[in-house]
């Protein structure tokens, strides 16, 4: 059956299993066709010739042994006792058809408990079971009453069996029924209290007059119907003699009934059949997400399905609005002949387009835009439709991003064949699902070819059985979601326990930015030991953050593994392990020790958090000693020097040996190694320069941007902040260039000059891009607000929400550094004889 069943929209959580199904039955059941279930029932009083009790008993062995011979009085037997149940199952529809009707009358109304399209899918088809049901009982009943040996009733069993194809309309519906039913209990409490309990009318001959029943109990009960129907039929047959006129007939019904049970059964479960393995285990889903594949050259998001013993890549289909969703196979790869091909083996892979960082970070400040702009519209309460349209925008960005930020090759290799090629952006995500398949292919495999209708029901399982519902941006999580944490996570990577032999180790930090994950710092490499002592501290920034993972690594130094690909990772992983950033626990100013655990290995580490906001406060500056948090103009004094010292050393020692190197100013340095430079620096120590030559040179660029961000008044000062913004916002580039210029010339000569100064040092470094990946761009993001965020008197506290980081305030502050960057050099004594157009009181 080229049908998928269950493959139907999911709500938000996928809460597709109904709480309680009958016994042995999965989400939807499978209907037996063994005659296990066989109602061959028992007189309740053998000779009072009453009607036959619907629950087997054990009376059968002695008193059927004395009827055997009268195979006819069997009939009548088999016949009562399936009337009577079938007078149940009548009695069970009525009570499920009792609430449609006035349902369906509060529908019209002002105050629905359902709408039309709810009842509608909820009673699918009902009122057509129970006309058919109380026709055939209408009309078996009286011919089972004056029992005669030459009654006929072969024809209504094969009438019925005739209309089977409305049960099939209903096993179509079931599970969007069941969970419709679900939703609208949850949502309306009227509609919850009749569903729970349903009154469903005792037998004419019982003491009960009614039973309670549920609304899903009752659900199920067509389907349970089904099978019964046809283990009558086998057992009419047993005891009808062949020259009997209904044998043709009742041989009739049996078959339409059980090539009825096969195909259903196939939708019901497409587990029982393609869903297994060449040895016919049951084949099970071990792994599924989301996966950036490399084909022909282009980015596609994939869907990758793990089972027990194949891969399978499928992608989802456009389907119409109310259409079962369905995925389409793009390939698949049985593990027997899977192989993860190494480096050297994957040089005729095609090679990886990178997008430019910058790319990247332009989108992160439209999301971040849109997200504030989202939260504003709520907050005044704006237009749905515009909020609905902003959301879609923002999903399509973030999509992009999702699309194109992963690097990270991850290649498979068909034993036949083909290969394939995978991009991620975390190493831990790659090394899980490397995991999961090794551990697989230690079974026992086989390999296989699925054929067309096989490969077609295991594809069609996929909708049912998956646990990633949607893709991982964040415009798909509800509002009430956690928002993730924004702010600087602050990290001490103290020590590694647990390793068998000595090794070169070191430890990188992921967390979740945008939905997926980065690596985001990384230690140095602690050589040949079993216990490595980092104690190295890390400023990793968070955007809407929930996790942070570790990984610990042994380091490569064979140079024939060393790819010439820049992101392929040969680096053995020797341990990983991720922890909740819990808003409550992290927002403390104490470090919190914790301990990581991973495969026999245990590392230490230390973190605290500071949301955005507080770090980038300025405090006014109370201190005259020293250069760090004092005014610049207090430390050029003082130094009688244009630039400060700091900012001459730092620079220079970056220029002499990190000009080349990838992420300079944008990879953390260690912040002990920081601490230590500030604290040298603000002693004016002799040995400053015998400790700058010895230091990463991540942390001399950390010292920088410290320097900076702790300036009690930004560099371009709070008194021209106002107009900064109001210039770079100009859309004639002559005012622009006049106003941009004039904004410099106002500025304090020693905040003038030191800014002239650092400018040109940053070209210098943005000319090596092709080296070390800074662009102009990146180097306008890292500085932009360190130089121009307002100090905490001038910014009125504005910065209320998470979401409002990256503002149109972070955004402008970035663009107005750009334009200095990319202006021609300016030169202080122009600036200063050039006083044109303007008066100089901004």
């Amino acid at each position: 059956a080229d049908f998928s069943y269950g493959a139907d929209d999911y709500d938000a959580e996928g809460n597709e299993e109904p709480k309680a199904l009958p016994e042995g039955s999965e989400t939807m059941p499978y209907i037996d066709e063994s005659p296990t279930m066989s109602p061959q029932l028992s007189a309740r009083g053998q000779d009072s010739g009453d009607g036959v009790s619907p629950t087997p008993t054990d009376g059968l062995g002695t008193g059927g042994e004395r009827d055997a011979g009268k195979g006819l009085e069997m009939r009548k037997l088999v016949l009562s006792g399936f009337l009577a149940s079938e007078e149940i199952y009548i009695n069970q529809l009525e009570a499920l058809l009792l609430p449609m009707k006035p349902l369906k009358a509060t529908a019209t109304t002002s105050q629905p408990v359902l709408t039309l399209q709810q009842i509608e899918t909820i009673f699918y088809k009902i009122q057509d079971i129970y006309e058919i049901h109380k026709e055939f009982y209408d009309s078996l009943s009286p011919k089972v009453q004056q029992w005669d040996s030459n009654i006929t009733m072969g024809h209504l069993f094969q009438k019925l069996a005739s209309q089977l194809g409305v049960y099939k309309a209903f096993v179509d519906n079931y599970k969007i029924a069941l969970e419709t039913a679900e939703k609208c209990s949850q949502s309306n409490y009227q509609f919850q209290k009749i569903s729970e309990e349903l009154k469903v009318k005792g037998p004419k001959d019982s003491k009960e007059s009614h039973t309670s029943v549920t609304m899903e109990a009752l659900l199920y009960k067509p389907i349970d119907r089904v099978t019964r129907s046809t283990l009558v039929l086998h057992d009419l047959l047993k005891h009808t003699p062949a020259d009997h006129p209904d044998y043709p007939l009742l041989q009739d019904a049996l078959r339409i009934s059980q090539n009825f049970l096969s195909s259903i059964n196939e939708d019901i479960d497409p587990r029982r059949t393609a869903v297994t393995t060449p040895k016919g285990e049951t084949r099970q889903l071990i792994k599924d997400g989301f996966l950036v594949e490399l084909s022909e050259g282009s980015r596609k998001l994939r869907h990758v399905f793990l089972f027990t013993d194949v891969l399978l890549c499928a992608k989802l289909k456009k389907t119409a609005v109310g259409k079962h969703q369905q995925y389409d196979c793009k390939w698949y790869v049985p593990l027997a002949d899977l192989v993860f091909p190494s480096p050297e083996e994957s040089e005729h892979c095609p090679q990886v387009h990178v997008i430019p960082d910058h790319e990247l970070e332009d989108m992160k400040m439209k999301i971040s835009a849109i997200k504030s702009e989202v939260q504003k519209e709520k907050a005044n309460k704006g237009q749905s439709r515009a909020i609905e349209r902003l959301k879609k925008k923002m999903f399509e960005n973030e999509f992009w991003l999702l699309l194109n930020s992963p690097a990270i090759p991850f290649r498979i290799h068909n034993r036949n064949g083909k290969s394939y090629l995978f991009l991620l952006s975390s190493d831990y995500e790659r090394s899980e699902w490397r995991e999961a398949i090794q551990k697989l292919q230690k079974k026992d495999l086989q390999a296989f070819v699925l054929s067309s209708v096989e490969l077609q029901v295991l594809t069609g399982s996929c909708f049912k059985l998956r646990t990633v519902h949607n893709i991982p941006v964040t415009s798909n999580k509800d509002d009430d979601e956690s928002p993730g944490l924004y702010g600087f996570l602050h990290v001490i990577v103290h020590s590694a326990k647990g390793f068998k032999q000595s090794a070169n180790l070191y430890c990188t930090l992921e967390v979740d930015s945008f939905g997926y994950f980065v690596s985001k710092a990384k230690t140095r490499v602690f050589r040949d030991t079993t216990e490595p002592q980092w104690n190295e501290e890390f400023e990793i920034e968070l955007e809407g953050s929930q996790s942070l993972r570790i990984l610990c690594y042994e380091k490569c130094y064979d140079k024939t593994k060393l790819n010439k690909d820049n992101n392929e990772i040969v680096d053995k992983i020797m341990g990983k392990g991720q922890i909740q950033l819990d808003p409550q626990a992290v927002q403390t100013k104490n470090w919190h020790m914790d301990v990581i655990e991973m495969n026999g290995i245990k590392v230490e580490f230390s973190m605290k958090f500071t949301s955005r906001d507080m770090s980038l406060k300025r405090t006014p500056s109370k201190k005259q000693t020293g250069v760090f948090g004092v005014k610049i103009s207090v430390v050029t004094k003082r130094e009688r020097s244009k630039v400060p010292y700091i900012v001459r050393q730092c620079i220079e020692e970056v220029e002499k040996r990190g000009i080349e190197e990838v992420g300079i100013y944008r990879i953390s340095g260690v912040a002990t190694d920081i601490q230590a430079l500030k604290a040298v620096f603000d002693a004016n120590n002799k040995d400053i320069l015998v400790m700058l030559s010895d230091m990463d040179i991540n942390a001399i660029a950390g010292t920088l941007k410290l320097y900076f961000r702790e300036l009690p008044e930004p560099l371009l000062t709070d008194r021209l902040y106002p107009a900064f913004m109001e210039g770079i916002a100009l859309s004639d580039p002559a005012a622009k260039e006049n106003c941009m210029m004039h904004l410099l010339r106002s500025l304090p000569d020693p905040n003038l000059i030191t800014f002239l100064f650092l400018l040109e040092h940053l070209k210098r470094v943005a000319e090596k891009e092709p080296i070390n990946k800074m662009s102009l761009h990146n180097l306008a993001t890292v500085f932009g607000p360190t130089l121009l965020r307002p100090s905490e008197g001038e910014s009125k506290g504005h910065l209320t929400l998470a979401s409002d980081i990256w503002s149109h305030d972070v955004m402008a502050q970035v663009q107005v550094l750009l334009y200095y960057l990319q202006h021609p050099p300016i030169s202080f004594t122009e600036l200063k004889r050039n006083t044109l157009y303007f008066s100089t009181d901004v």
